[in-house]
């Protein structure tokens, strides 16, 4: 089986070529840090324009790379949701044309599905279910991962994701763009117990998350620490809460094979080691995705797309992109989550 996966959600434009025994054969990336670095996050419209001139050129190149043509594809994987509907629409419409015009199937995965999924890719061994802490720039989740499109959302965010504080805390202390990375650099020179901050319903009896808290006690206190502190402190306290929600989530999911983190914010190793750590508490395998994966890729999306179409779920050419699209959407609505549910 080969699949040729398309990823345009945000501000990362990919093409990839993967097999259904998990060998990347291809894998194209064009970052637009530099075009959204000025305004200090993704603007939507620059992203979209971005994304219509360097799909077509990556996906020629993955197809040259691979040293194969469309002819040889199996079927085509594009992401339609959840992210910026201009970019997620350039995606999947270039996806349409090539599955019309090479008469292949098309399959349109769900972004976050990816990263739930991007795990089996590297570890064969990852067997369902397993609990998964889903962990980036828009979403903050805890899924048991029951099967290729069986999810059963556990707990999320009433507010924040972990990554929009990582991003916006990076913002206020004028650290650079994109924000994750430039966080963990700074709290690499900080002492995490310098500035005292809160860790939002750590402890509580309700299962999900909350940053929205954390992110305006950062703004409180820009200027009376040093940046690098500042970054620790906050790292720290992500690190904490995440811990905790898990901790609470594994205590109640008994038939869970492995402790799985991914998303951009799992590439972070503060987080990555907290949550190795826990694993190992509770006597499971811990799971993470190298870290090229971890972020916005079209392996992901590729493999994902591999795992339904080997399941028999493909899509018709008129399959809305959609700006929202839960992973669970039987899942109670919660207080603050609104459509981010």
């Amino acid at each position: 089986m080969l699949i040729l996966g398309l990823e345009s959600s945000c501000d990362e434009t990919a093409a990839a070529l993967v097999t259904g025994d998990r060998r990347v054969l291809a894998h194209k990336l064009a970052g637009q840090e530099a075009a959204h670095r000025p305004y200090g996050g993704v603007v939507p419209e620059i992203a979209a324009r971005a994304h219509v001139e360097a799909l077509e050129p990556l996906v020629g190149a993955a197809l040259a790379e691979a040293n194969v043509s469309l002819a040889d594809v199996d079927a085509i994987a594009a992401t339609a949701g959840p992210g910026l509907i201009g970019g997620v629409m350039v995606g999947l419409v270039t996806g349409k044309a090539l599955a019309h015009a090479a008469g292949k199937p098309l399959v349109a995965v769900n972004h976050l599905e990816g990263h739930a999924l991007s795990p089996r890719l590297s570890d064969p061994d990852l067997a369902f279910p397993y609990l998964l802490l889903l962990v980036s720039g828009g979403h903050c989740q805890l899924l048991l991962v029951e099967g290729v499109a069986r999810y059963r959302r556990l707990a999320t965010t009433i507010d924040d994701a972990a990554g929009e504080a990582f991003d916006k805390t990076a913002k206020l202390l004028g650290l650079g763009f994109p924000g994750g990375p430039a966080v963990e650099r700074a709290a690499a020179l900080g002492d995490p117990l310098a500035v005292p901050l809160p860790r939002p319903l750590k402890g509580s009896r309700e299962p999900h998350f909350s940053f929205a808290g954390l992110k305006a006690a950062v703004a409180r206190v820009v200027g009376q620490y040093p940046p690098e502190d500042i970054a620790a402190s906050f790292q720290a306290a992500v690190v904490d809460c995440l811990l905790d929600r898990t901790r609470r989530a594994l205590d109640g999911a008994m038939e869970a094979t492995a402790l799985v983190v991914a998303g951009g914010v799992a590439a972070n190793s503060a987080v990555r080691g907290a949550l190795s750590a826990l694993a190992a508490e509770h006597g499971l395998r811990f799971v993470a995705p190298p870290l090229w994966l971890c972020t916005d890729n079209a392996a992901m999306i590729a493999w994902a797309g591999a795992e339904r179409f080997a399941a028999g779920l493909t899509d018709p050419l008129d399959v809305p992109a959609r700006a929202r699209w839960p992973l669970d959407p039987a899942a109670e609505a919660v207080r603050g989550a609104g459509v981010k549910a």
